[in-house]
């Protein structure tokens, strides 16, 4: 069963800018392309740097009357970047460094929790040499949840109990409403239930199991064969 990648939902052919990027221009491309970050790119295709929305607000939030020399010297050191940004005229001066990057290789799983404990929306996409391939947002992660119904039923029958548990489909019912599995039917013992049930909800794509499986055999009754203390030659 392959897994999802972040090549997967990325996007493609996306707004970039240099670090000479005027500040004019670079608000225009965030209006225009609709987006609220853009990657700033090297001469060879490599991200240094991130300009976000937020980075150009600070000339909106500090850009007009000071405040009194006092502010400047209570301010602490995030407000003190705010106000040098503030002044910024390009995007080398604009930009968040160095930049938050994933590999294309990656997994949803890990880009979402990079972006997490980053708080960043979108995340620049790179290939092996640090050159920008791509990008991945938040809701791009969501893909993997609009795979038809029908497709994630046949990785279920095939990859899940055909390929991996050695069960036959045709002896369990699989039905997926909305990303939604069902399970019916019987399986031998109860590890196979439970596995069955796991390995599905692994399935990209797959948002909720319902277990419906019953088995033959309670094999978490099965007694553990007795350990005997051994002697120096193998004896007790």
């Amino acid at each position: 069963m392959r897994t999802w990648l972040v090549d997967d939902v990325m996007t493609t052919g996306v707004a970039t800018v240099t670090a000479d990027t005027p500040y004019r221009e670079i608000a225009d491309t965030l209006v225009a392309r609709r987006v609220s970050a853009v990657p700033v790119l090297d001469a060879e295709g490599r991200v240094v740097g991130v300009v976000s929305a937020t980075d150009l607000m600070y000339k909106v939030e500090y850009g007009g009357a000071e405040e009194g020399h006092h502010h400047h010297l209570l301010a602490g050191p995030r407000q003190r970047q705010a106000r040098t940004k503030a002044r910024g005229g390009v995007a080398r001066q604009l930009m968040s460094t160095p930049a938050v990057t994933i590999g294309a290789g990656a997994s949803l799983s890990v880009a979402a929790r990079l972006m997490d404990t980053e708080s960043v929306k979108r995340l620049p996409v790179t290939d092996s040499d640090g050159r920008l391939v791509g990008v991945v947002a938040r809701s791009d992660l969501l893909r993997v949840y609009l795979r038809p119904d029908a497709e994630i039923e046949r990785d279920v029958a095939e990859e899940v109990l055909r390929r991996t548990l050695w069960v036959e489909p045709d002896t369990i019912r699989v039905r997926s409403r909305n990303g939604v599995v069902t399970l019916t039917g019987r399986v031998d013992r109860f590890s196979t239930q439970q596995l069955a049930v796991k390995l599905t909800s692994a399935v990209p794509g797959v948002v909720e199991v319902v277990d419906r499986l019953g088995f033959d055999f309670d094999d978490r009754r099965v007694a553990a064969p007795p350990v005997y203390a051994a002697g120096p030659f193998g004896h007790p």
